[in-house]
């Protein structure tokens, strides 16, 4: 098995004029379309999270392309159809929607969704230009502070909606937040899911395991200079180190609340 890191880079909404909820965690759609044509500049082929599931449980049986990188996108803004497809179909890109089943407009709506959401027959159109369409959820809670029989429901859900509406079950699945545990990943894999993919902005490894596959976040302030850093694979552990000194912080808290959590339901 070839040991070559991969970028994975996480997106989340594509607009000129995003919620203020989400605005962060959004690009401009110009911002998008000089990012991919970096991408393209640069050498690099993208390939769907199923197909980097595949080549590296295969062992180099299904090898990937000299320079691959993975375009994913969160949650299921209306942006990706409107903006990301049109560019992605420019370039021949390949890339991976991640979908809150529960969030996207129709029959399914639950509400709470940040922004503008997309509707089926989109998920269905990117799926035709060759999206791969993957799980995130129904509702995107905080998986790992879910008791077992919400979490199934939350994982089974997703699955089943999305099966249903795409004719084909989903293979990849991103835990929402990046948030997981071992029995998270546990209920993930036994859903029928063959990869998932956290947060962790740091490249991709095959020693991080089918379930544990790192991303990288682009936001609206990555400028081209460090997304060129990004999937160049330099410098990763500096644009990112005040994401993971906070990611740290915040794991000890997020234990400490599910372990107060299964201390209630003992006591009762």
């Amino acid at each position: 098995m070839s040991e070559q890191p991969v970028p994975v880079l996480m997106y989340h909404v594509v607009a000129h004029h995003p919620a203020r909820r989400t605005l962060g965690l959004s690009v401009t759609p110009e911002a998008f379309a000089e990012q991919m044509a970096l991408i393209e500049e640069r050498g690099l082929t993208p390939v769907t999270a199923a197909r980097l599931g595949a080549a590296w449980r295969a062992g180099g049986n299904r090898p990937l392309p000299r320079r691959p990188v993975l375009i994913t996108f969160d949650d299921g803004y209306e942006g990706v159809h409107r903006h990301a497809l049109p560019v992605l179909a420019k370039h021949g890109f390949a890339a991976t929607l991640f979908v809150s089943t529960g969030w996207l407009r129709g029959a399914y709506d639950e509400g709470g969704a940040l922004d503008t959401m997309l509707d089926w027959e989109q998920v269905r159109e990117l799926a035709r230009a060759g999206t791969e369409i993957g799980g995130h959820t129904h509702s995107h809670p905080q998986l790992d502070q879910l008791d077992d029989e919400r979490l199934l429901y939350e994982t089974v859900r997703c699955r089943d909606i999305l099966t249903d509406e795409l004719g084909a079950a989903p293979r990849s699945f991103a835990y929402p937040f990046g948030y997981s545990s071992r029995r998270v990943r546990e209920t993930v894999r036994a859903a029928g899911f063959t990869q998932s993919l956290a947060v962790g902005n740091a490249l991709a490894r095959p020693a991080q395991g089918p379930y544990a596959i790192q991303r990288m976040t682009v936001r609206r302030t990555t400028g081209i200079e460090e997304f060129a850093r990004l999937i160049d694979g330099r410098s990763i552990g500096r644009a990112f180190a005040g994401d993971r000194a906070l990611t740290k912080g915040y794991a000890v808290v997020r234990r400490a609340r599910r372990a107060a959590v299964l201390l209630r339901g003992i006591g009762r």
